[in-house]
């Protein structure tokens, strides 16, 4: 009987450990989608967007559609134009995480759509990606 010792021993933790492991809170997380607008800061015939014009683009029509929050970011932009020159441009991104709908998102649509007419852009690049969204408190 001796012998048994140990193997109990080793039973009785192993037993432990997977009780304790059962009380554990299981990763919480939700998926969703991330949207990214890279709103570029060159105002075509000259110029640039300026800090109290984007201020008020976020202000009137960003927060009203997304009043639950976003993010927004400063980033530099690259690339090559159909004359084969490369061309950099500062960059504001608004990212905002959600579920997926078509009415939100519409909503995005409409940003890029008001900042391309606010701004004359040509364009505004939308990058839209799974992700898994958790807040650790």
């Amino acid at each position: 009987m001796i012998e048994d010792v140990p193997m109990r021993r080793a039973s009785i933790v192993l037993a432990f450990l997977f009780t304790a492991c059962a009380t554990v809170q299981p990763y919480v997380s939700v998926p969703v989608l991330a949207d990214r607008l890279f709103c570029g800061l060159s105002i075509p015939g000259g110029g640039e967007v300026t800090e109290a014009e984007w201020r008020a683009f976020v202000a009137e029509e960003v927060t009203p559609r997304f009043p639950e929050g976003l993010t927004i970011w400063r980033a530099e932009g690259q690339w090559r134009g159909a004359d084969g020159v490369i061309v950099r441009e500062p960059t504001l991104i608004i990212e905002i995480f959600h579920d997926h709908d078509v009415r939100i998102d519409r909503k995005i649509v409409e940003i890029a759509e008001a900042y391309k007419e606010r701004f004359r852009q040509e364009s505004v690049l939308r990058v839209t990606m799974p992700a898994r969204m958790e807040f650790i408190d």
